[in-house]
């Protein structure tokens, strides 16, 4: 039986403030098994992959059914080959990172200048857009605002002449951002959110204010770039290494934006160093009711191993809150396109997976949710690795000889 757009609002409505995956709720998809190189012409869709060589096509409302059970996936449709050029080099040689963070008497003064009311403020503003969704008009206005915020933040620390924002673009229409700060060297390292949001419901036309997905990410790393700014050394390009920070398109529709710039940097021979992403970093409710302690959040599953150990150190140096380390699965945020490239990258989140928010891909992800304090402890590790790491002379840690005692 066909339900009009209309007919099936009516029916989403009451549920639209509940969770997205019900613990009773069946998989009801059904998938084009493994090996079929396409799928019959009248349903020819998305080709997803759900785990490390699992790959299905699916239409679009099955990747939103996927989603809505629980599921993360990339989908490759327009990038397969992803991965497969640096997985032919065989010299590549494992990541190294500082065994501990080094440069606090240059950090601690710029931690005292990140701001709550800046955060609140911008996402605000960001979480007013009726909907993110990636292929809607408010999605590329969202994006085009968001923009203007990271290019006046580079104005107003009178940087303009040495650090450029832009968008890289996609078919879609909501744009991928990308803010560099040049280094010495081209080795880059890259900090990372996703600006998009979904309501998995009817993404096309229910709110989806995306708060703290990822609303809060975004914020948190755009008020670490406008700190970091305020470094003369960064600006004037003394550190080591570029500094670039993204903020992802349709990432909600199977990494689509990251996969997009990796597959261009892994196409274009781009050194990068190491890649943090940041998607959710406000929720602490779940946390606490439960009684444990507010911490930060390490995933340590499909990541880089020696990056999560140095994040870890960053974490304990420079937050006034412990880690917690936990897991999130396959293709779980846009780091997994850093990774699925050949890159050293790493997630942080908000808490333990589990006590996650909740509200995340309905109505219902709203600001009066999140805690900005919380999220300050988000920006300080992200503005101290971004840091440490900028000053970070890879060539000599890979050399073998190397020891980086203090």
């Amino acid at each position: 039986m066909k339900v009009s757009n209309a007919s099936l609002l009516a029916l989403l409505l009451p549920a639209v403030s509940a969770r997205f995956v019900e613990p009773n709720e069946s998989d009801r998809v059904i998938l084009y098994p493994d090996g079929i190189s396409q799928p019959p012409e009248d349903n020819q869709k998305y080709h997803i992959e759900l785990s490390p060589g699992k790959t299905q096509w699916v239409t679009e409302e099955e990747k939103w059914e996927l989603r809505r059970n629980g599921m993360r996936f990339f989908d490759i449709t327009d990038h397969p080959e992803l991965g497969t050029l640096r997985a032919r080099d065989l010299s590549k040689k494992k990541s190294v990172f500082p065994e501990k963070p080094k440069l606090q008497k240059q950090v601690e003064p710029l931690l005292a200048n990140l701001s709550k009311t800046e955060m609140k403020d911008h996402l605000t503003t960001f979480t007013s857009f009726h909907t993110r969704y990636y292929k809607s008009d408010y999605g590329r206005q969202s994006s085009e605002w968001l923009l203007a915020q990271v290019r006046d933040t580079i104005k107003q620390a009178g940087a303009e002449e040495h650090v450029h924002a832009e968008h890289f673009k996609h078919s879609w229409g909501q744009h991928s951002i990308i803010a560099t700060i040049p280094g010495k060297t081209n080795s880059t390292i890259v900090i990372g959110a996703h600006q998009d949001s979904i309501n998995l419901w009817l993404p096309p036309v229910l709110a989806a204010p995306g708060a703290d997905d990822d609303g809060s990410g975004t914020v948190t790393i755009l008020e670490a770039f406008r700190v970091l700014l305020q470094s003369e050394d960064i600006v004037k390009g003394k550190h080591q290494n570029t500094l670039e920070f993204h903020w992802y398109s349709a990432e909600e529709g199977g990494l689509l934006g990251s996969q997009a710039i990796f597959s261009a940097y892994e196409k274009h021979g781009r050194d990068v160093k190491a890649m943090l992403q940041q998607d959710m970093t406000g929720f602490v409710t779940r946390t606490l009711d439960a009684g444990k302690p507010e911490s930060v959040g390490v995933i340590v599953d499909y990541v880089d191993p020696n990056l999560t150990e140095f994040i870890k150190k960053v974490i304990e140096e420079y937050c006034e809150i412990p880690y917690i380390e936990t897991k999130c699965g396959y293709a779980c945020s846009d780091h997994a396109s850093a990774s699925k490239a050949g890159y050293a990258s790493a997630f942080v989140i908000e808490s333990a997976f589990e006590y996650s928010d909740n509200h995340i891909h309905t109505t219902e992800d709203l600001i009066k949710y999140l805690s900005f304090d919380h999220m300050l402890q988000h920006a300080r590790m992200t503005l101290a690795f971004g840091y440490e790491l900028a000053f970070t002379d890879f060539a000599a840690l890979e050399r073998p000889d190397h020891s980086d005692s203090l």
